[in-house]
């Protein structure tokens, strides 16, 4: 195709390595990426690319899968687990200034948290409502008028039904004549959340990966010096503290932290070397129960192929039909993880088996499903010749390199794209 030499330069681009830091470089220069999951959605590292259209194409369709933005920790045990404990140890005098600090750092986010387990920060609501504005922006074809054709369905999770409620808002802000047809039901919770019934084997802590990823976490978790410095009493801490836990409490806690308002950090407890090893332990966690781990024969990926069929079935339908206007979907991490490893998008999917072996092949999770995390589909119709359909395939609003022949970064020919996605089923 003409496309070819129009997209020359993006093609040159398109060869440059997808990350240029390694995951550990990374997290030293952002140590909040440690949160891998937990990680904000990193709207600073958007590409330009995102927003651009193939010369003589005009959008006119978007097939979205999001997942729920930024959200508080799932429990609120798993704040006042933590104020419990060290407000006990304050009662005995077996703090030490340090851990006062913190105890008094917690009664302050405990204000905001309260009653708030799982459900989306106000992050959260800025960030889907942001990513709407963008696509509609960059792609006002596809949203204008009355006549354009846009639903949107969320699993039954509040926080998904609330991001999608921001997004469709950030979309009606731009053209308020929008008519969203939504619903967050267990009617579409076979694609957009869908657990086979083979998969929970391998997931479950029967399966072939949890025995390396128990010594995994054990070499990894070293709370001595932690402990050590907010707590004055070592007694106290023989008796009362399980300390593997409680480091993994104020991990989870500090990385949580950057999704919250309440402008408190807890990083500075750790370490460089103790949150690397965290995230390095949570990374092949996700990996080996969602992702492309090889022992287990395929069954997380295979849970996303209800959801590539229905980004097939409703694509053709627009096509076809002269159509436009967006398919809006909305999950989770659980969701997005064997969606992107099993479409085979580079940096999405690994066969390491070994759990140290994993971050050193480039497989982060920050990078695949940060809060907010999405994967955009953006066709445009050659204004001359209407059969002609190219896509753009968008990972958190950055180029996706799939095993399909390129136009440019992320562009493909629909058709081309189609058998890949056919493949996948």
């Amino acid at each position: 195709m003409k496309l070819r030499t129009i997209f020359r330069g993006a093609l040159l681009f398109s060869a440059l390595p997808l990350f240029a830091l390694t995951p550990r470089e990374e997290v030293e220069a952002n140590p909040l990426k440690a949160g891998g999951i937990y990680f904000a959605y990193p709207a600073d590292e958007i590409s330009p690319i995102a927003a651009e259209r193939p010369k003589g194409y005009t959008p006119f369709y978007i097939s979205h899968y999001g997942r729920h933005g930024s959200r508080y920790l799932i429990s609120d045990r798993d704040y006042s687990d933590i104020i419990e404990r060290l407000r006990d140890a304050a009662s005995k005098d077996a703090l030490t200034p340090l851990g006062l600090d913190v105890l008094a750092r917690l009664d302050t986010v405990w204000v905001e948290a309260e009653g708030r387990g799982g459900e989306l920060t106000p992050l959260g609501t800025r960030q889907h409502r942001s990513i709407a504005r963008r696509a509609a922006q960059a792609f006002p074809e596809v949203f204008k008028g009355k006549d354009a054709e846009v639903t949107a369905a969320s699993t039954v999770i509040m926080r998904c039904a609330h991001s999608m409620f921001a997004f469709m808002e950030g979309l009606k802000e731009l053209n308020p004549q929008l008519d969203i047809a939504r619903e967050s039901s267990e009617r579409h919770m076979n694609y957009l959340n869908y657990h086979s019934p083979e998969s929970g084997p391998y997931s479950s802590r029967r399966g072939p990966w949890y025995q390396d990823y128990k010594r995994f976490k054990a070499e990894n978790t070293r709370p001595e010096r932690l402990m050590a410095s907010l707590f004055s009493d070592p007694a106290y801490v023989e008796r009362w503290v399980d300390q593997d836990e409680l480091m993994w409490q104020l991990y989870w806690l500090a990385m949580d932290m950057q999704n919250m308002e309440t402008p408190i950090n807890f990083t500075d407890l750790f370490t460089t070397d103790e949150l690397y090893g965290m995230w390095e332990t949570a990374n092949f966690n996700f990996y080996a129960t969602n992702s492309s781990y090889p022992l287990a024969n395929g069954e997380h990926t295979a849970n996303a192929r209800n959801l590539v069929r229905d980004f097939m079935t409703k694509a053709d339908a627009y096509v076809a039909e002269g159509k436009h206007g967006a398919s809006l979907r909305f999950g989770h991490d659980g969701n997005i993880i064997p969606l992107t490893a099993l479409l085979k998008i580079e940096g999405a999917f690994s066969d390491a088996i070994a759990p140290a072996d994993l971050a050193k092949g480039g497989y982060a999770n920050f990078r695949i499903s940060p809060m907010a995390s999405n994967l955009q589909m953006i066709f445009f119709r050659n204004d001359k010749r209407p059969d002609d359909v190219v896509v753009r395939v968008l990972l958190n609003e950055r180029p996706a390199s799939l095993p399909v022949p390129e136009l440019g970064p992320g562009l493909y020919n629909w058709t081309e794209l189609r058998k890949h996605l056919e493949s996948l089923l």
